[in-house]
């Protein structure tokens, strides 16, 4: 059967329509003799994929949005190749992967064969890419979307953190890492995947996509002040040198509350405490550009399902390495 792509592309992806960059796509893939097969509509895709035969001569879905447009994609198609056309806002996993915000380059890539496995997240049973957050940070995210009609703008996210800096109530909650008994009490924690933030913060440096864990920040004060400091310190990548930062990587997370506090992934909202996750080791197949950051030298951390505690005040741990 003949080689063909399934391009989703989400309309309202980033602050502006981009279809000069779709035309790129299908002229580029049509030049290296792959079929495109373009797709607004969620459904019709899914009913071309669900009929008998429907995953035949599939090379992969490209993702032609943002990165809610990557995590849509990645949850309704486990299992089969990603690729990605940036058209988002932020593009934070593209950006990550070095994938450019051009039609007949990511043409050009689906055409070079290359692909990596990478971890994933599983919040509840919704899967994540890049990271999910507990408290203020997903406190923005639900008032960025709340009435979301189309393109979505820096702009209505910087009303929103302000909104959240004014009125956000910082509620305590308590989380629960791997089989430990004792919950460490918190009031903002990120679970990061791939270390890619928006704004370019390094909130987790140090993590890896493709180790088998997920990197754990927990933040232990709350106020308008202290969200400030914070992001102050996580700038000047300082942060974990804070004495109420906490740095942990595990395979599995527990997040409970007294009152609901709001939850989000990947830049969507995703409901409220109470919620898990937990590590879902090479469970995505990406496609990736050669060079960027995936080298040919590049060599993986090796997986554990330990976790580990900050030992020192200055440095996050490290999962113990198999030999």
């Amino acid at each position: 059967m003949a080689r063909w792509v399934a391009i989703q592309r989400n309309p309202v992806a980033g602050s502006r329509p981009d279809g000069a960059a779709i035309g790129e796509l299908l002229r580029g893939l049509r030049g290296h003799g792959l079929a495109p097969r373009l797709y607004t509509s969620r459904d019709r895709l899914r009913r071309r994929l669900e009929r008998p035969g429907g995953l035949e001569g599939l090379e992969c879905i490209v993702a032609a949005g943002g990165d809610g447009t990557v995590a849509d994609v990645v949850n309704r198609w486990p299992g089969v190749p990603l690729a990605i056309l940036p058209l988002g806002t932020e593009n934070l996993l593209a950006r990550h992967l070095g994938v450019p915000r051009s039609g007949r380059a990511v043409a050009d890539i689906i055409a070079g064969g290359r692909r990596r496995r990478l971890d994933l997240g599983l919040l509840a049973d919704r899967r994540f890419t890049l990271m999910a957050s507990a408290g203020f940070d997903a406190e923005v995210v639900h008032d960025a979307h709340g009435d979301r009609a189309g393109h979505i703008t820096r702009l209505r996210y910087a009303r929103a953190i302000l909104t959240a800096l004014v009125r956000y109530p910082f509620p305590p909650f308590r989380v629960w890492v791997d089989g430990a008994v004792t919950p460490i009490a918190a009031r903002l924690a990120i679970v990061v995947n791939v270390p890619a933030y928006a704004g370019r913060l390094a909130v987790a440096a140090s993590a890896r996509d493709d180790d088998g864990l997920l990197d754990l920040r927990l933040f232990e004060r709350g106020s308008a002040f202290h969200m400030i400091r914070y992001v102050v310190t996580v700038l000047a990548r300082s942060h974990e040198r804070l004495p109420d930062v906490r740095a942990i990587r595990a395979s599995h997370v527990r997040i409970e509350s007294d009152f609901p506090v709001p939850i989000q992934a990947d830049g969507d909202p995703a409901g409220r405490t109470p919620v898990e996750a937990r590590v879902l080791p090479s469970a995505l197949e990406v496609v990736v550009p050669d060079g960027g950051v995936w080298s040919p030298g590049h060599v993986a951390t090796a997986r554990s399902s330990s976790s580990c505690r900050r030992t020192t005040p200055r440095r996050p741990c490290a999962a113990p390495t198999k030999r």
